[in-house]
């Protein structure tokens, strides 16, 4: 009788044991949070790497630099812009697509009531590597000749 109900107590805590590890492989890890003998794989590393419209956050202010007279709520919108890696120094990523999206952002003047109004905001749809344009010939070709 006795082994009898040791067994099923061995047997319940192992059952309880596998289903608690079960459950913790599954379970989603934090954002950011990887586990320490993973390693990325090389194409995975390039395809996200490479130039590409990615979700950059945009100060307001960048944007709308002369108004200067609200404070913005956000202060910053998620944009889809062009980043990433062009493996050669003398190529920069640029886009060839873009397109204006319109959100609702909060306007606060100082004293003053707030309210929502619609802002628009260039996205990036495509992007490609081309030549970097040589700033420093453009600028003395922008120069007058005396």
């Amino acid at each position: 009788m006795n082994f009898l109900l040791s067994w099923v107590h061995w047997s319940l805590a192992l059952l309880l044991y596998l289903h608690h590890a079960k459950w913790s492989q599954a379970a989603p890890m934090a954002e950011g949070e990887q586990k320490a003998h993973q390693v990325v794989k090389f194409m995975d590393v390039y395809q996200r790497s490479y130039c590409r419209p990615i979700e950059t956050l945009v100060d307001i202010f960048q944007e709308y630099p002369d108004e200067i007279e609200y404070i913005f709520k956000p202060s910053c919108v998620p944009l889809m812009r062009c980043g990433g890696c062009c493996n050669d120094e003398g190529l920069e990523c640029v886009p060839t697509e873009e397109f204006n999206i319109t959100m609702q952002i909060m306007r606060i003047r100082l004293h003053k009531v707030q309210h929502i109004g619609e802002m628009s905001f260039l996205q990036h749809e495509k992007c490609e590597c081309r030549p970097k344009k040589d700033r420093a010939r453009q600028e003395k070709c922008d120069k007058p000749r005396r």
